[in-house]
C-alpha cells in the first residue's frame, strides 16, 4: 500500500494539474517512453515518508535503474507533482545516492529535470556542506572525466543551481513551450530591472537552441524528446553488457512462501536454509564449513544464473562463526565472486554483561570479519531479512560498510538494541526513581518506531523496502 501511495507522487489533484493544465507527462509515463521494457528497479521509493505512515513522500524525485537500447542506465527524474519538484534535503540525498551507484557501477546517467530548484527555507540543510546539493555537479564532472556518459532532458522548469545539471551533461534535449532553463526566472528579473519578460523569451527551448547553445536538441513534444534521447544513447559508443546465458532453474520451492518465512523476531529458530532454498536456482547450495561456527551459514549458490557467495545469519555471530565468515569472505574476494549477505542478527543485551575471556575472543574474531568485509573488492549486496542490530550488522555488511546495494524486507528491524530486551531502565547511578516505569515505556516506544524498516527507508539508510517474494528479481 505504501509503495502504491508513493507511486502516485503528489496525489490525484497534483497529477491532474501537471498533465491537464500544464500539458506535461507524469514522471512515470516519461520513464515508460524511455525504457526498453518494464524491467525497472526503483530505488528508495519511500524516501521522505513521514510518520505516521501514510503521508506522501517528500523526496520530489524518482531514481532507479533500467535499460535504454540494451544499455543499463541510472535515472534521476524530478517529480513536479510533489512540491513542484523542489528539492528538499532528502531529495538531494536520494540524487547523490543514485550518482554513487552510477559511479560505482559505471552506469550511464539520465537526468529528467522538472524542478523549481532548492527549497530555500531549508537552505542550510541543502547548500553548504560536502554532501549537499553542490555535490551533484561535482559528481557530474568526475563521471565525465571517468568516461561515464550523462544526458539530460529538460522536461519543465529548470531553475537556479539546478540549471547546471543539464548544462554539465554531454547532450541536452529541450522541449518547445514546455522547457525553461535559467538561473533566475521572470519574477526576479522584474524585481531587479523592472523588465517584463516571459519564461519562453528568457530561457525557452528556442532561445537555448538558437542563441545560448545550452541546448543540443530541440524537440516539439515530450514524446519526440525521449525518442531523441534514445537515439543519443545509441551514439554514445557505450556498449550494452554482453547478454549472459539466462537459462537457469527456479527454486524447487515457491518464492511466495518467503512471506511466511520472514522472521518477525530475532529469537526465532527458523533455519536460514529454508529462506535460501526459495532464493537460489534449483534450491542448490554448496555449503562451506557446514559443521563449524554453525550460527553463520556460508556457501555458494546461483541466483538468476549468477554465481554468488552467501553469508547468512543462523543465530548470533559467535567466535567460531566470525572466523568462518572472515575465511569465506576472503575466499570470495580471491575468486572474484560477488557476496550476498542475509542479515538476521541478534541484538546485544540492553543490560551490561560481565566481561569474560570468551567475550574478548569473540570481539577479536568479529573485528577480523569486519576487516575482511570492508576490504573485499567484490560487489556486495545486503538483504536484511530480520534484525540488523549492533556490531553484528557491521560484520554482516550493514550500511556503514558500503554494500553496493542494501535492501530490507518489510519486517526488518534496524537498531543498536532491541527494545523488547529491556527489563529495566539503563541508569548511571543506583538511585531508584519513581519515573522509571514511565521512562522505560517512552524509551521502548521511541526505539520501536525508530527501528522500523519504514523509518529506515524514509531516511535513505537503504535502497528500498522490497517484498520478500520479489527478492530474486531485485
Amino acid at each position: 500500500e505504501l509503495l502504491e501511495l508513493a507511486g502516485k507522487g503528489g496525489g490525484e489533484n497534483s497529477i491532474s494539474r501537471h498533465t491537464q493544465r500544464n500539458k506535461k507527462l507524469f514522471v512515470r509515463d516519461r520513464l515508460k517512453l524511455l525504457l526498453d521494457d518494464e524491467d525497472f528497479l526503483e530505488l528508495s521509493p519511500l524516501a521522505g515518508l513521514r510518520m505516521p505512515y501514510g503521508d506522501v513522500p517528500a523526496a520530489g524525485c524518482l531514481t532507479g535503474i533500467g535499460r535504454i537500447g540494451g544499455v543499463w542506465c541510472v535515472f534521476l527524474a524530478n517529480d513536479a507533482t510533489v512540491k513542484g519538484g523542489t528539492l528538499y534535503p532528502i531529495g538531494v540525498k536520494k540524487q547523490l545516492r543514485a550518482q554513487e551507484i552510477a559511479l560505482q557501477n559505471r552506469l550511464l546517467s539520465v537526468y529528467l529535470v522538472d524542478s523549481g530548484g532548492a527549497f530555500l527555507p531549508l537552505q542550510s540543510e541543502l547548500f553548504p556542506d560536502k554532501l549537499h546539493g553542490g555535490r551533484v555537479f561535482y559528481n557530474e564532472a568526475i563521471m565525465s572525466a571517468m568516461g561515464i556518459p550523462q544526458v539530460a532532458v529538460v522536461c519543465g522548469s529548470c531553475v537556479a543551481g539546478g540549471a547546471y545539471i543539464p548544462t554539465m551533461a554531454e547532450e541536452v534535449v529541450m522541449i518547445d513551450k514546455i522547457s525553461t532553463l535559467f538561473l533566475a526566472g521572470p519574477p526576479l528579473v522584474k524585481a531587479a530591472t523592472g523588465e517584463d519578460v516571459s519564461p519562453e523569451d528568457l530561457g525557452g527551448a528556442k532561445l537555448h537552441s538558437q542563441v545560448s547553445g545550452c541546448c543540443d536538441h530541440f524537440a516539439s513534444s515530450e514524446e519526440e524528446a525521449y525518442e531523441c534521447i534514445r537515439n543519443v544513447v545509441s551514439t554514445l559508443n557505450y556498449h550494452p553488457l554482453p547478454e549472459e546465458a539466462t537459462e537457469h532453474d527456479g527454486p524447487l520451492y515457491s518464492s511466495e512462501e518467503l512471506l511466511g518465512l520472514a522472521p518477525r523476531d530475532y529469537r526465532c529458530t527458523l533455519p536460514v536454509k529454508l529462506i535460501l532454498s526459495r532464493l537460489t536456482d534449483g534450491s542448490r547450495f554448496q555449503e562451506f564449513k557446514a559443521h563449524y561456527g554453525t550460527t553463520l551459514v556460508t556457501g555458494f549458490g546461483h541466483v538468476e544464473g549468477h554465481l554468488v557467495g552467501i553469508v547468512a545469519n543462523d543465530g548470533e555471530l559467535s567466535h567460531d562463526a566470525s572466523l568462518k565468515g572472515s575465511h569465506f569472505v576472503q575466499l570470495c574476494n580471491r575468486r572474484s565472486v560477488p557476496i550476498l549477505f542475509l542479515q538476521n542478527t541478534a541484538p546485544p543485551a540492553a543490560e551490561p554483561t560481565s566481561s569474560s575471556q570468551a567475550a574478548s575472543c569473540r570481539l577479536k574474531a568479529q573485528a577480523s570479519m569486519m576487516a575482511a568485509v570492508a576490504c573485499a573488492a567484490v560487489p556486495k549486496i545486503t538483504l536484511v531479512v530480520g534484525g540488523c542490530y549492533g556490531s553484528d550488522s557491521y560484520a554482516m555488511c550493514g550500511r556503514s560498510f558500503s554494500p553496493n546495494f542494501l535492501f530490507l524486507w518489510p519486517n526488518a528491524r534496524v537498531a543498536l538494541v532491541d527494545s523488547r530486551r529491556f527489563s529495566t531502565v539503563p541508569r548511571v547511578g543506583d538511585d531508584e526513581s519513581t519515573g522509571d516505569e514511565s521512562e522505560l515505556d517512552q524509551l521502548k516506544q521511541k526505539l520501536e518506531e525508530e527501528s522500523s524498516a519504514f523509518y529506515s527507508s524514509a531516511r535513505l539508510w537503504d535502497d528500498g523496502v522490497i517484498l520478500p517474494q520479489n527478492t530474486r528479481k531485485v
